[in-house]
């Protein structure tokens, strides 16, 4: 078997990687900046590596991971984050006997920066938001633009480079114009670089997973948000599995089969009351609440890694509706942040303790504590706890 790099260990998508090719007898190693992370405390990571950080070194980053997977003898490399994602894309020869399960820097990029990804969603009559390009921040004229409020505030890229190396950029959602303003003065994401102005489309969360091979699609999942950090939109917290929507499985493919789409992607969607899904972006690289797929009986890491190897994965043909992952500690903050808003009305406040403290019980499983694998829960809880200290 061949042996697996998983990158960026502090994610949770990380962990459910690594516990997913670990139960398969697949030698994974872990990687991160720090001394010690999530992932890379699973028993399913047989060793795990520091590298230099690619915000702040990307150059020695590349440096390092290159010597790592030549004395390691890794084959497959699996980066979490799109500024791994990126680095490595853009450093592909340094990893000759490596394989990166991703298309061309191209096709990422397509659907990686949320301003080419609307303008393609727009030519493929796929519904997004209302919105405004700003492509040249430098002669943007706000005072020209008659905004509706709530207004949306989205950086084109997730990860920007700044002066100090590399910075992750925010949504950010405004009630009124001086807000607006604010933003564009002080937050560098809307300096120079382009971004968009949407409409703040309300609805229930929705996405729909899928895995490529050369522009074919070998297999779809969907699911649900339940709740999220911020309750407002955010995070998934509480997920569940559902059918796959026929609409929104036709929006997923003209999207992935337009850029001739390889490997995982993620399309994630925010459905109205009227049943009109809004495209909101794709995750061009494992997501957060991967775990419940694996759940629930469609396992994209192993799927990828057999696609990696140049195997033919086996075909999925269905997988269990209803299955439900919870992130707990991310919970606990959605639960914070409602009691504590004022806008939330004290019945809406004690319903939400409730729902807390009662999940569905025989549905439910948790993401990152697991008995079987309980350590990386106590690495989270410790750094969890001294966050809020």
């Amino acid at each position: 078997m061949k042996r697996v790099l998983v990158l960026d260990a502090c994610q949770r998508s990380a962990l459910s990687v690594t516990r997913s090719l670990g139960r398969q007898g697949i030698p994974v190693m872990t990687a991160d900046e720090t001394p010690t992370e999530l992932a890379g405390c699973s028993r399913f990571s047989r060793h795990y590596f520091r590298y230099p950080s690619p915000r702040t070194d990307s150059d020695r980053f590349i440096d390092t991971l290159e010597v790592l997977v030549r004395e390691q003898d890794i084959r497959i490399l699996l980066p979490m984050t799109e500024l791994t994602t990126t680095l490595l894309l853009r450093n592909r020869s340094a990893f000759p006997d490596a394989s990166l399960p991703f298309p061309v820097m191209d096709a990422v990029e397509s659907l990686a920066d949320k301003c080419s990804l609307m303008r393609l969603a727009e030519s493929l009559n796929v519904p997004i938001p209302k919105t405004l390009y700003v492509d040249n921040p430098a002669v943007f004229d706000l005072k020209q633009v008659d905004l509706s409020y709530p207004v949306v505030l989205k950086p084109g890229k997730s990860w920007l480079a700044g002066k100090q190396g590399w910075f992750h950029t925010s949504v950010r959602i405004a009630d009124d114009l001086k807000t607006v303003e604010n933003y564009l003065k002080s937050d560098p994401a809307f300096k120079a670089d382009p971004f968009l102005l949407q409409e703040c489309v309300s609805g229930t969360g929705q996405g729909v997973f899928a895995l490529y091979d050369q522009g074919k699609p070998l297999a779809f999942f969907a699911h649900r948000r339940l709740r999220e950090k911020p309750p407002s939109g955010g995070v998934s917290v509480l997920s569940e599995s559902i059918p796959v929507n026929p609409l929104l499985l036709g929006h997923a493919r003209a999207l992935l089969d337009a850029v001739g789409w390889h490997g995982i992607a993620m399309v994630e969607f925010k459905v109205g009351d009227d049943g009109t899904p809004y495209l909101m972006e794709i995750n061009t690289r494992f997501w957060g609440s991967l775990q419940l797929a694996v759940d629930a009986g469609v396992d994209f890491p192993y799927l990828l890694y057999q696609l990696a190897c140049g195997q033919q994965p086996r075909q999925v043909t269905g997988y269990k509706n209803g299955r439900r992952l919870r992130w707990l500690l991310g919970d606990l903050d959605s639960l914070y942040l409602t009691v504590r808003d004022r806008k939330v009305v004290t019945k809406d406040k004690l319903m939400a303790i409730l729902r807390f403290l009662r999940p569905a019980p025989f549905t439910t499983r948790h993401e990152v504590n697991r008995w079987g694998d309980i350590v990386p829960f106590w690495c989270e809880l410790k750094k969890y706890i001294r966050d809020i200290s």
